[in-house]
């Protein structure tokens, strides 16, 4: 399968160095477009290329999660050598891990021993190192403090308080004229973010997780109905009926824009949010999402990660790029220029991080509560895992029965997904 055909699939070309010098290595990789992604991408590899003397093309993927793991599966699976360098979810590994290298021959351990243990770990797969860690991620809540001065209210501690607050301050603000401020938006669209989300919900509210450490199906319990229903409320009363088909840039408009009070997002917002051009710059407050009566703190650890594909006809160049974008000096970089959480712990506490990264602080108190989404468990069947998981969850947002009948229909078919596919 040749780059045209990729591009017909929705990948896109968007950058090729103009300098080669003889014998120079072209090396593709793919980034994503999210906010200010991709250009920090380019700038990182551009870096590289100026160092190197090698060539970089830059292929930008679709922002959503669900289409980039699609499109990934039919390029791999053709074996295609257009692209070298893959940037992956860090639930991505055990599903897409047959097709990239192993770099453990490639990386110092003391390098690996420096960066977070679970996020190293997510990235071995039957002993092999499918994938560096490049920015570590968590769910977080973003708020408006003008807002929440103006009305006298704190920044909540629960979802019950969340829910209380958010009607209180639309139906005052409406009332003044503001019409278009909504309480709290996210992400709701049926796909991976979605799962993030509903995680999110079910874990800080007591409800474990989709599956346990054992494999055991666990997501049909009280707590878990709970939280989901308690997300279906919101629809229409405190969020907007359009977040049926939000993913992370269309909340962060309407945030950005003015018109919610909460926001459930990635860290990656934060500096957006606060540009030069954004209405409610020095008005947004962060801080870990809330929790439920008997529950905890807690966010959906996100991430991506870099892999070499296996197909590559430029290995060892797509190897040298990897280091070079996934090293402490380069995260550094990246954390400092867009606010990119490192995968390396001592960076949290780097002067020049903490003064350009002021939510650096919060992030790694989000991280040390985060939730894992069972990929390590479920294995090449996570994909199908979450599928399942977020359509039930999306059926109850929509209307389309209860999160007691959903989830009661989602165990059924989990179930009998382990009997037939095991994990």
């Amino acid at each position: 399968m040749r780059l045209n055909k990729i591009l017909r699939m929705g990948l896109l070309l968007l950058c090729l160095s103009p300098v080669a010098l003889v014998g120079a290595a072209t090396v593709s990789i793919s980034c994503g477009a999210v906010g200010v992604e991709l250009e920090v991408c380019r700038e990182g590899a551009e870096a590289w290329s100026d160092k190197t003397g090698h060539e970089i093309r830059i292929i930008s993927t679709p922002n959503s999660t669900t289409d980039r793991l699609a499109l990934y599966q039919q390029l791999l699976a053709a074996g295609s050598a257009d692209i070298d360098v893959f940037q992956i979810d860090v639930v991505w590994p055990g599903i897409l891990q047959e097709h990239f290298i192993d770099l453990k021959q490639h990386i110092e351990p003391e390098r690996l021993r420096a960066q977070f243990e679970n996020v190293v770990d997510a990235n071995r797969v039957d002993g092999r190192l499918v994938a560096l860690p490049w920015f570590v991620d968590a769910g977080l809540l973003y708020y408006r403090k003008d807002l929440l001065d103006k009305h006298g209210f704190e920044v909540p501690e629960t979802w019950e308080a969340l829910t209380h607050t958010a009607e209180a301050i639309q139906k005052a603000e409406r009332a003044a004229g503001n019409r278009n401020l909504w309480g709290f938006v996210w992400q709701g669209r049926a796909y991976e973010g979605l799962t993030c989300n509903a995680l999110e919900w079910v874990h800080s509210s007591g409800g474990g997780n989709i599956v346990n450490d054992q494999g055991e199906v666990i997501i049909n319990n009280p707590a878990a109905v709970e939280a989901i229903d308690r997300a279906a409320a919101w629809i229409g009363t405190i969020t907007p009926l359009g977040v049926l088909n939000y993913e992370e840039e269309q909340s962060r408009g309407v945030f950005q824009s003015g018109r919610a009070l909460f926001m459930r997002n990635w860290p990656y917002a934060w500096s957006l949010v606060n540009g030069g051009d954004s209405p409610v710059r020095g008005k947004v407050g962060i801080t870990a999402l809330p929790r439920g009566k008997e529950g905890v703190h807690t966010g959906t650890l996100g991430g991506w990660q870099l892999a070499v594909s296996r197909y590559s006809e430029v290995r060892e160049e797509a190897i040298d790029l990897v280091r070079y974008l996934s090293s402490r000096d380069e995260q550094k970089r990246r954390a400092i220029r867009a606010g990119y959480n490192p995968t390396w712990p001592d960076l949290y506490d780097d002067p020049e991080v903490r003064a350009a990264h002021s939510i650096a602080p919060t992030l790694r108190k989000a991280l040390a509560g985060a939730v894992v989404r069972p990929s390590d468990v479920t294995g090449r069947s996570y994909n199908q895992v979450s599928n399942t998981f977020w359509s039930a969850v999306h059926a109850t947002l929509a209307g389309k029965g209860d999160a007691a009948g959903n989830l009661a229909f989602l165990e059924r078919r989990l179930k009998r997904l382990r009997r037939h596919r095991g994990w």
